[in-house]
C-alpha cells in the first residue's frame, strides 16, 4: 500500500492545495503573463519595475515547485507530529496511544481531521486511501472548508524555519 500521500497526522496531501492545486495555478497564470508579454515589458512599467522580477521569482517557484508531501519534509516545518509519529514508529498518529494529543492543537483549522481519522479507523487505511483519492478527482482541497486562519499554529514560532522532518 502506497501511503506517501498520507501525513502522519492523518491529514492526506493528495488534498492539500500546496500539492496539487498551486502548482497547476501558478503555471497556468504565469503562461498567461507570458501570453500577454508581461515578463518582457514590465520594465517600462513604473509600477512593475520595482517588483515584478522577484514576483517572477516566486510564481516560478511556485509552478516548478509543489509540496513533496509530508513524509518527504514538505508542509510545515515546524511540524512537532512528523517527528513524534517517525520516533514511535507509527505510520499514523491513530495507531498511538496518547492520540489526539497536545500537538493538534496546530492542526484545529482543519475541520475534517478528527472526523477523517475516525473513518480511516472504521474502514481501514488502505480503503480510507482510495476514498482520498476520489475526493481529490472531484477537486476538492482542504483550503475549501478549513477554517479562518487561527494565527501562528500553538506552540511554534514563525521565525523557526527549521526543518524538523530529520528529527
Amino acid at each position: 500500500m502506497d501511503v506517501s500521500e498520507l501525513c502522519y497526522c492523518g491529514l492526506y496531501c493528495g488534498l492539500c492545495a500546496s500539492r496539487r492545486k498551486i502548482s497547476d495555478h501558478a503555471d497556468q497564470f504565469r503562461e498567461d503573463l507570458q501570453k500577454e508579454g508581461y515578463d518582457r515589458w514590465y520594465e517600462h512599467v513604473p509600477a512593475l519595475r520595482d517588483t515584478f522580477r522577484d514576483f517572477w521569482k516566486v510564481l516560478n517557484h511556485l509552478a516548478e515547485n509543489p509540496c513533496p508531501g509530508c513524509r518527504e519534509g514538505g508542509g510545515f516545518p515546524g511540524c512537532r507530529i512528523r517527528p513524534c509519529a517517525r520516533e514511535r514508529g507509527f505510520t499514523t498518529c491513530i495507531e498511538c496511544d496518547d492520540y489526539p494529543c497536545e500537538h493538534f492543537g496546530m492542526l484545529r483549522a482543519y475541520v475534517n481531521l478528527m472526523a477523517d481519522n475516525e473513518r480511516k479507523r472504521e474502514i481501514g487505511l488502505e480503503r480510507w486511501i482510495e476514498e482520498q483519492e476520489e475526493r481529490a478527482d472531484t477537486g476538492f482541497v482542504y483550503s475549501d472548508v478549513r477554517l479562518p486562519d487561527y494565527g501562528q499554529p500553538e506552540g511554534t514560532d514563525p521565525t523557526d524555519t527549521a526543518d524538523t522532518s530529520e528529527q
